[in-house]
């Protein structure tokens, strides 16, 4: 005869106890991994929108979507339209720039002050190129305002550092300059994009044909 003996029921609440815990160490296993992949998912929508929209402000949900790797229905799981991500995109391009720009060095001798100011400004401006177009009518008129009011203060203040110390030319109005050297930046991002000057020899071209039409 057999004889069946029943676990005790402190065995059996740590038998429950040891499954409970086991499930919810899973399922908490599975939440990370779910939040990780969306993470992922995220950034890889942001980096795709970026790089499309910095030559095509008019790139569509479709392209951005296809270049992220995933499909619409996920793009729009994380941003429920395309204003959405263009405005995140464009956000992060203005803090970003922001944030290089101030850390910059712009002490001393106004030309080379001027130089490194421009070579990193030429940088930033070729990685978003259109991502503020783009943004224009998702932003807030405070944001756009502050996306190019803040990089062309810092180009003003050493404009007028260089006059003062005879280093630039003071004949023609100093936002006539600023609009110049604006205007140098983008057409140098476009002819990289063309292909008729190389990445790496942008930021030299830029830096010497603005002190070159600077010079008093």
């Amino acid at each position: 005869m057999v004889r069946v003996v029943a676990a005790s029921p402190v065995l059996q609440r740590s038998a429950i106890a040891d499954v409970d815990g086991n499930s919810a160490a899973s399922q908490t296993r599975r939440e990370r991994g779910k939040r990780a992949d969306a993470l992922r998912n995220i950034e890889a929508i942001i980096d795709a929108a970026t790089r499309l929209l910095a030559t095509n402000p008019d790139a569509s949900v479709n392209e951005i979507a296809k270049a992220a790797g995933v499909g619409r229905v996920t793009l729009y799981g994380h941003f429920d339209s395309r204003t959405a991500l263009v405005r995140e995109v464009a956000q992060r391009a203005i803090h970003n720039t922001s944030e290089v720009l101030a850390t910059l060095d712009l002490e001393g001798d106004p030309r080379e002050a001027l130089g490194r100011l421009l070579e990193e400004t030429w940088r930033l401006t070729h990685r978003y190129g259109a991502v503020v177009i783009a943004g224009s009518q998702a932003l807030a008129p405070e944001d756009m305002r502050r996306a190019h009011d803040e990089p062309a203060a810092r180009v003003v203040a050493l404009l007028t550092r260089g006059r003062d110390a005879g280093e630039f030319r003071a004949d023609m109005p100093i936002e006539w300059q600023v609009g110049v050297i604006q205007a140098i930046l983008h057409g140098a991002s476009l002819a990289v994009h063309r292909g008729e000057i190389g990445g790496d020899e942008a930021p030299t071209l830029v830096r010497d044909t603005v002190l070159a039409a600077l010079a008093p």
